[in-house]
């Protein structure tokens, strides 16, 4: 369907300068900030417009999804230039905002879409969101649209021909470096057939259109192909990435709890000779989960069980540190009461004495009987503060009455 009167020149996403880990050139980065900024604006207007056209579409309802992801990819860009500007502060910026810019511009963004939803084939869903960098989310939005545009037959058909030919060469650029990426083996050797595929429908369309031929019939499938082509390579980089990231999340995080194994039976093998009553509680064995999986269904449900052993280990860890750390209070309160016995004079007394022995006797015991230990310290504090103060020295009777020798001798 063609909405009359309306032509739809699609944006192109700017190059990102630099790399990450290193400082943006400052002339690079004005300029680049400018370009995104531009192609922000331009972006949502285009949004804009493709979204009129849809609600006029017959295939409104299916244009819904695409029209939704395209302006919440398009919002996740905002927000990183937003980012973005407010670091480079019209140009106020040293080598520290500069590479702080490069990681904003080639970092990981927390993007809200799904990764599944972006699929080709209606994949099962992953549960996961997509994460990639911001030129390559620019780069997404550039291929969503392009490939809305065509659905929506809103690129001006028989005009700017070339302009058309020379993005798709750019865009077919684009998709050799992301095959490039790709994993060796059949899925990249697939890939590069799709993209060879693609160069000769180019090359094809570009040769008709220069002996001036009529190739807006040709050109629209072509775009659309290309545009979900370089889509599903950018999904899949990420995707891939992700599964990465989790895989060595899943070694490290193994690899801690195995640590923390160790740690803890030593801790609650002390806790049981020290304490009585210990707390019962397993520690859990990792080896028995076994090793780390590499596909991502079995790769989840290997990390929710480590995260479930991880919590177990911190509930372990803190009752037999409780227990210990009680004991340890208990001695504490012991030693603040003799030496308070001590500066008041008490120390000595018969009963504090023997108060003091028993339930010093008792703590040093292996294992402490906690709760007879913890009544010997009240019954030293009870005696402590029932005990009255010792007597001073007695006075002098004879003093009262022995005449002042100064007087005498007066």
């Amino acid at each position: 369907m063609t909405v009359p009167g309306s032509q739809l020149r699609g944006t192109v996403a700017p190059t990102a300068p630099g790399r990450l880990g290193e400082a943006i050139d400052v002339a690079a980065a004005g300029a680049y900030v400018d370009a995104l900024g531009r192609w922000c604006a331009e972006r949502q207007a285009e949004l804009a417009q493709l979204d009129r056209a849809a609600l006029q579409s017959p295939d409104s309802a299916a244009l819904t999804h695409d029209i939704t992801l395209s302006m919440a990819l398009w919002k996740s860009v905002s927000d990183r230039y937003q980012l973005l500007l407010a670091t480079w502060d019209s140009g106020r910026v040293g080598p520290t905002e500069r590479e702080r810019m490069s990681s904003l511009i080639w970092g990981r963004m927390d993007s809200t879409l799904d990764a599944s939803a972006l699929g080709a084939g209606g994949g099962a869903a992953t549960g996961s969101s997509l994460s990639v960098s911001l030129p390559e989310a620019c780069r997404l939005s550039d291929a969503l649209a392009g490939q809305l545009r065509v659905r929506l037959a809103l690129d001006p058909s028989g005009l700017e021909i070339a302009d058309r030919v020379r993005r798709l060469r750019a865009q077919l650029e684009r998709i050799r470096d992301q095959v490039g990426l790709e994993v060796a083996g059949p899925r990249q050797q697939q890939a590069a057939k799709e993209q060879a595929l693609l160069g000769r429908r180019l090359k094809e369309v570009a040769e008709k259109a220069a002996r001036g031929g009529d190739v807006g019939g040709l050109l629209d499938p072509l775009e659309n192909d290309a545009s979900r082509f370089e889509r599903d390579l950018i999904v899949g980089a990420a995707t891939r990435r992700e599964a990465g990231a989790k895989v060595r999340r899943a070694r490290a995080l193994r690899a801690d709890l195995q640590t923390r194994e160790a740690a803890l039976r030593t801790l609650a093998d002390s806790c049981v000779t020290t304490v009585f009553p210990a707390p019962n509680y397993a520690v859990p064995d990792v080896d028995a989960l076994g090793p780390v999986p590499n596909t991502p269904v079995t790769l989840d449900a290997y990390l929710a069980r480590l995260e479930q052993v991880s919590r177990a280990m911190n509930h372990a860890q803190q009752a037999y540190s409780k227990a210990l750390q009680d004991r340890a209070e208990l001695v504490s309160r012991l030693e603040a009461y003799r030496a308070k016995a001590v500066a008041t004079g008490l120390a000595e007394h018969p009963d504090l004495l023997r108060a003091h022995e028993i339930a010093t006797e008792e703590l040093h015991r292996r294992p402490t009987s906690m709760p007879i230990a913890v009544q010997l310290v009240t019954l030293y504090q009870s005696y402590l503060q029932i005990t009255p103060s010792r007597p001073g020295p007695p006075a002098d009777p004879d003093s009262s009455t022995r005449p002042d020798s100064s007087t005498s001798e007066s």
